[in-house]
């Protein structure tokens, strides 16, 4: 999938909006570990996880993170919206 740039706030917005359970199902859906998707939104635990294709520049609103795929991004955003929560 082709990559996109939101700010870092942004994205510990989406993932702090998450409901609970979220991040194990997005694992799932895609066969990869929670520590990966943990690292995907700013986790740093890459003794269990993997590296998710995140570069992040500093700057205002936490800096900036460029996504080299955004499929966890597109299914975090389809979880919050199945259950209408704003982000």
């Amino acid at each position: 999938m082709e990559g996109a740039t939101i700010t870092f706030n942004e994205l510990r917005r989406i993932k702090d909006a998450l409901p609970t359970g979220s991040i194990h199902r997005i694992a799932e859906l895609l066969n990869t570990s929670v520590d990966t998707i943990r690292n995907y939104f700013g986790g740093n635990d890459f003794e269990h996880g993997k590296s998710s294709g995140l570069h992040y520049e500093q700057g205002p609103g936490g800096g900036i993170v460029l996504f080299d795929d955004v499929t966890i991004l597109n299914l975090a955003k389809k979880i919050l919206e199945e259950n209408h929560i704003k982000w």
